[in-house]
């Protein structure tokens, strides 16, 4: 595998040096917009035919992994040194298919979806401990689910007549930049939610009111939610503030004790007992009115009650915490437009509070609810909005419509070393109880005298629209652990290292 890991790599690197370096990326756009060739045939041969659409995509992305722990095979943990396997690469492919019809008033919308990995080492679910009423599972790995429902919604209204309009069924649901809530859409199965949302809409604001349960998935059987796991909430945005977009959340996430085990073995964890309100806003400059400038400011707060299963009693007896927690996004940056490529240079700054004292009632750590992490804090996965300080340096170059390079770097600390280093998917690395500096998480725990330096990421990202319905992106990641890792693997006898990511994704649009 390390010889297709430094054949991807070099390729990456050659791609990325064949223009000048950059960062921020956005994937380029296929233009003119491609309808999908069914929608095509039909919409020429019948202008009627514009009610329907009906098509499909499909992706396949390879990827190859060296430092990454893998959950199930023993002893694996990110950055781990010598003594266990830490190098992956397998293949995934994602297609779906759908079937949409919109009337005035009304419209319906189906999608189907197959999720299919092959030579994936990690397990399709795995936990340590493992909660009662769950089972550990092999499988093709926690991102195959063979065949199952994405989406089948009904929508109801027309925004032009009146402010109201209903959605109700399984759908995705993103707001803002998806930091809090969004598609996953770069997961090989992706988030979806069985919801009812309202919407009003008028020529001030509009705001979407929402009550709804994470579907889970779980490969073999049809994806049903989590009864146990309640989302709701409001979100609101309105453009009449000059040259800004503003927008303004609460959010309610509601998880019975029994969450935690709704279902046998879940693709993607589920939750602990907590009841967390999350209350906040952000302030986006519109494109072009502040010149060559923009930026962006969020903020958000939290409060309510959480069950922390590494206290003593773990999932079913320990105490109720207080939540008081928050996270800050402060970001920035300069597009040169009158130069070849439209360059951007950008920096951002991400806080999340972490806990600071496990034994005084409180509980700290932001929640980051149910995010698309992978757009922020790095292409390789390992940081998620908790406990964490992140200096993000951006660069991006689109050399022509058809081609986007980005390239980014960031800088990661733990906002508190008294908390975790918590994964992507918002689990804590380390030990099963607060007290454990060397526990079953082979190395990381809560250990506050070492240094809260986590480590540097590099990112090198290219994308080509190849023709008016496929796109070809190739992307390289290297990780360099720092002073918390080093001293966390050093103390398990494991030894640290870098870590390293090579992707290639093709998609089709058809």
């Amino acid at each position: 595998m390390k010889s297709n890991l430094r054949l991807l790599s070099a390729g990456a690197l050659v791609l990325a040096a064949a223009n000048t370096i950059y960062a921020q990326y956005a994937p380029p756009a296929l233009t003119p917009p491609f309808p999908g060739f069914l929608n095509e045939y039909l919409r020429q041969k019948n202008p009627y035919a514009n009610q329907w659409d009906l098509g499909g995509d499909a992706r396949l992305r390879y990827e190859v992994k060296d430092g990454f722990g893998m959950p199930g095979v023993a002893g694996s943990v990110d950055f781990r040194g010598h003594g266990a396997d830490v190098e992956n690469d397998y293949l995934l492919t994602k297609i779906k298919f759908h079937a949409g019809y919109t009337d005035k008033w009304w419209g319906v919308y189906a999608e189907g979806r197959s999720s299919l990995a092959n030579s994936d080492e990690r397990f399709a679910y795995f936990a340590n401990p493992l909660p009662a009423g769950t089972k550990n599972r092999l499988g093709e790995g926690p991102e195959s689910d063979t065949i199952d429902l994405h989406q089948a919604y009904v929508t109801v209204g027309n925004h032009k007549e009146f402010p109201l309009s209903v959605k109700v069924g399984r759908q995705e649901m993103s707001y803002g930049e998806e930091r809090l809530v969004g598609a996953f859409a770069w997961n090989n199965i992706g988030r979806v939610f069985d919801a009812v949302k309202v919407r009003w809409q008028n020529e001030w604001f509009g705001a979407d009111f929402f009550t709804s349960r994470v579907v889970i998935p779980h490969d073999g059987t049809f994806n049903n939610y989590n009864y146990d796991d309640l989302f709701s909430g409001v979100y609101a945005t309105s453009t009449k503030v000059p040259k800004h977009t503003l927008e303004a959340y609460f959010l309610a996430r509601n998880a019975s004790t029994h969450a935690l085990a709704a279902e046998t073995s879940p693709e993607f964890p589920q939750p602990s007992k907590r009841d967390i309100y999350t209350i906040g806003g952000r302030l986006k400059s519109k494109p072009g009115e502040i010149g060559n400038w923009d930026y962006t400011i969020e903020g958000a707060y939290q409060f309510g009650d959480f069950r922390d299963t590494r206290l003593p009693g773990g999932v079913a007896n320990a105490p109720m915490l207080d939540q008081d927690a928050f996270m800050v996004v402060l970001q920035g940056g300069y597009t040169f437009a009158d130069t070849w490529g439209t360059p951007r240079l950008g920096l951002e700054y991400d806080y999340a509070s972490g806990d600071s004292n496990a034994t005084d009632g409180k509980h700290g750590t932001f929640e980051n609810l149910f995010p698309t992490n992978h757009k922020f804090y790095g292409y390789m996965d390992f940081v998620s909005l908790q406990n964490i300080h992140d200096l993000r340096a951006l660069f991006t170059l689109k050399p022509s419509p058809k081609v986007s390079i980005a390239v980014e770097g960031h800088g990661f600390w733990l906002a508190d070393t008294h908390d975790n280093f918590y994964n992507v998917g918002g689990a804590p690395r380390g030990g099963t109880t607060l007290a454990s500096n060397v526990g079953t998480g082979g190395g990381y725990g809560v250990n506050p005298t070492y240094g809260n330096y986590v480590g540097s990421e590099l990112d090198v990202i290219v994308g080509v629209a190849v023709t008016r319905f496929a796109t070809l992106e190739v992307g390289y990641g290297h990780f360099f652990v720092g002073d918390y890792i080093n001293q966390s693997l050093a103390s398990a006898a494991f030894g640290s290292k870098d870590a390293d990511y090579v992707y290639l994704q093709t998609s089709f649009k058809f």
